[in-house]
């Protein structure tokens, strides 16, 4: 009997934690997948600094007022633009996950990924526009 040694793909990395970040070689569908993980956990974190801020209303009006000062800042702005592009992409993916988990458009999936992303995109892109006309 011969010791059967595992074979190593020498694309992959061989840390779990990179291989999630991999993307070499991966389907549209797992890409999604991926970006609709990162976008949850980003959403979530968010919801956690959020809570933060609200607390800043127990400072009375000067705690809230330092604050909205800090928000109009052009890096602040550029953290709402990525929250925006957390926000429509992970709604419009999850329309996607629960339509082709439902069995409705399973065999057009990638199709209807393209024109849900397509119309986060363009919600996205004016969102954008105003976060930073505003």
């Amino acid at each position: 009997m011969t010791d059967i040694q595992p074979t190593t793909d020498p694309v992959r990395p061989k840390s779990p934690l990179r291989a999630w970040f991999d993307i070499r070689g991966r389907s549209l569908s797992t890409l999604a997948f991926a970006l609709n993980r990162l976008t949850a956990i980003g959403l979530t974190v968010y919801l956690f600094l959020h809570l933060a801020v609200l607390s800043l209303l127990l400072r009375g009006p000067e705690g809230w007022n330092s604050f909205v000062a800090i928000a109009r800042t052009p890096l602040f702005l550029t953290l709402d633009v990525i929250l925006l592009f957390g926000v429509v992409y992970h709604m419009f993916n999850g329309i996607r996950v629960a339509l082709v988990g439902m069995g409705i458009a399973h065999a057009q999936h990638k199709t209807l990924f393209y024109v849900l992303v397509g119309i986060a995109m363009v919600l996205f892109v004016v969102g954008a526009i105003l976060i930073y006309t505003k």
